[in-house]
């Protein structure tokens, strides 16, 4: 919090309270008591978040990419998934001996955020196993990891390059682990990795050939040798792949059984796999009505043209990231404080770009580089880009405002910088990815986008497809949509592009639960709004409510009396 601050320790665990206008309503961010004693949760917690840095796996997702030890490397190896399983039963066994049914309700929310995250490691290692069932999750492993360690900046220093270097000699071994691991492959996953895997030997040379510039002469060598093993054994996995692939099953979907488990468990949803649907539905239909509104009212208006080149793409977006920063303080809307850096776009590196659909060409910095701008990697405006990338070639606007400011970039950089460890480390995409849907229809119905009426048909057509990623998630992970269907239903009914709806509905099978968050988050959002300004009526101040929501705010739930306390954005169940 940053303006207009009180501290009153006389509640267990600290009060940092919020004044509104006129100081007449109290918001307050209940902090960990963790900030004036360690108890068994601090330990419990402390532990795990250093223990979840080693062992998480790596995935497409940009949002929870962690802050690795220095050399991190995956390892998914028999014998290491044998003591991760023995790790994690132990952190249950802690957790299960705790009694905090009496403490304050901010305590019980800390304890509920690292149920929920060690709930995540038991959802990804007996449930949806992707490291049993998912060749990609072994090209998330390696690939990924070198992908992932080139996104941030040039230099390239000596720990970086040995990074590297090393990262990629350890390919060979996973994928020899996955060869060992993928005991129940399923089909459409192994064609989504044969996919990747095409012509992966001339592609990987050529990011090589590209960064080698960059090193020493000493890394540069090392890294040709490495490479060239790492090929060998990508091309391996390639054919053992397509050897296996008659008798794999056909069968993607986890079922309701474990979707259940991830909606109770890990996502802290009170709702069941139909309530999703019907709310899907129901916010699809919406989506539609307004979009054709929008149409309406914007019949023989111009439609957006493409910008010139990658240069004035980038100027433009630079001039934009700011007036949304000024926009958002001269609407009284929300706080960005000035320490917190930029969000830029920046040319695709030639050396990221042959391995561009490995994952999300982005750098959000981390929780030790705050003072680093985030970053988006762009390709040069053509009416062939994808879904995304052909808007922002359009108006960089709605990319800003969901990965930029307000949304991933500051909401991460914000929830790094939280004073209650817990939080800091918690993730999860019902915030994350709900607040940055939110931002969206927020800045359009604030009018940021009232000077562009094709910019508003696009807020509406994002809508159309987070509306859409509900039912497709539920379908696939229940298994009444194929791979494929969910794939043709996007392309028709968005619409959007075979090539972007085909990866997203890969990444929907591959990760369930992940593409109910946009809808689902935002709805939860406009609730708690809702409930807030019922309560306070008059009182009620919106850069005050959007101040406390982005705080790294994972949960929320009324406390007695008049004050409100937020934790989140699923409430205590």
């Amino acid at each position: 919090m940053r303006r207009r601050m009180l501290v009153d320790n006389s509640h267990r665990g600290g009060i940092v309270g919020h004044f509104l206008k006129r100081n007449v309503v109290l918001l307050v961010f209940v902090l960990s008591t963790s900030l004036l004693h360690a108890d068994d949760l601090d330990d419990l917690a402390r532990d795990f978040w250093a223990w979840r840095a080693m062992e998480q796996p790596i995935s497409t997702d940009d949002i929870p990419r962690l802050e690795r030890p220095p050399g991190w490397g995956p390892d998914w190896s028999p014998r290491t998934v044998v003591s991760y399983r023995r790790r994690l039963d132990e952190f249950e066994a802690r957790r299960g001996k705790m009694n905090l049914s009496s403490a304050p309700i901010p305590r019980q929310v800390d304890y509920r955020l690292i149920g929920s995250a060690i709930a995540r490691v038991r959802w990804e290692l007996d449930l949806n196993r992707g490291w049993q069932r998912n060749p990609n999750f072994y090209l998330d492993q390696s690939l990924g990891a070198y992908f992932n360690l080139l996104l941030p900046p040039p230099p390239f220093d000596s720990a970086r390059t040995r990074h590297i270097v090393n990262t990629m000699a350890s390919i060979p071994g996973t994928i020899e682990d996955a060869k060992e691991n993928l005991t129940q492959a399923v089909g459409p996953f192994a064609r989504l990795a044969l996919d990747q895997l095409q012509d992966i030997g001339p592609r990987l040379l050529k990011s090589v050939q590209e960064l080698k510039p960059l090193l020493d002469s000493e890394g540069a060598r090392d890294l040709d040798a490495a490479t060239e093993k790492a090929i060998t054994a990508l091309e391996s996995y390639r054919n053992w792949l397509k050897q296996r692939m008659p008798s794999m099953s056909s069968q993607s979907a986890i079922g309701r059984d474990a979707y259940v488990f991830f909606l109770k468990n890990v996502a802290l949803l009170p709702y069941t796999p139909e309530q999703l649907l019907r709310a899907g539905r129901d916010e699809w239909a919406r989506s539609v009505a307004f979009q054709t509104y929008e149409e309406h009212r914007n019949i023989g208006q111009p439609q957006l043209a493409l910008f010139k080149d990658q240069a004035e793409q980038i100027a433009h977006e630079e001039k934009d990231e700011l007036a949304v920063r000024q926009y958002l303080e001269a609407k009284d809307i929300l706080t960005v404080p000035k320490w917190v850096q930029h969000y830029r776009f920046a040319a695709l590196p030639p050396y990221l770009e042959p391995l561009s659909s490995i994952g999300e060409d982005d750098y959000f910095t981390g929780p030790t580089h705050l003072k680093e701008n985030g970053i988006r990697y762009i390709a040069p405006p053509s009416p062939s880009l994808g879904y995304f990338p052909l808007t922002t070639a359009k108006d960089p606007r709605g990319e800003i405002v969901h990965e930029g400011v307000p949304g991933h970039y500051f909401q991460l950089v914000l929830s790094w910088a939280n004073p209650d460890p817990i939080r800091r480390h918690y993730y999860d995409s019902g915030a994350n990815e709900g607040i940055g849907f939110y931002a969206e229809e927020m800045m359009l119905e604030a009018g940021l986008f009232d000077d562009s009426p094709r910019t508003r048909e696009i807020i509406d057509n994002f809508m159309r497809l987070r509306a859409l990623r509900v039912e497709v998630d539920v379908r696939l992970a229940l298994g009444e949509f194929s791979l494929d269907q969910g794939a043709e239903y996007l392309k028709n009914t968005v619409p959007m592009d075979g090539s972007t709806a085909h990866a997203e509905a890969a990444f929907f099978a591959s990760s369930p639960g992940q593409a109910i968050s946009y809808q689902i988050g935002k709805l939860l959002i406009i609730k708690f709004l809702a409930d807030a300004r019922r309560r306070q009526g008059d009182a009620f101040n919106l850069r005050g409510f959007h101040d406390f929501l982005w705080l790294g705010s994972t949960a929320y739930r009324e406390l007695p009396g008049t004050v409100l306390t937020v934790v989140g954005i699923a409430p205590l169940m």
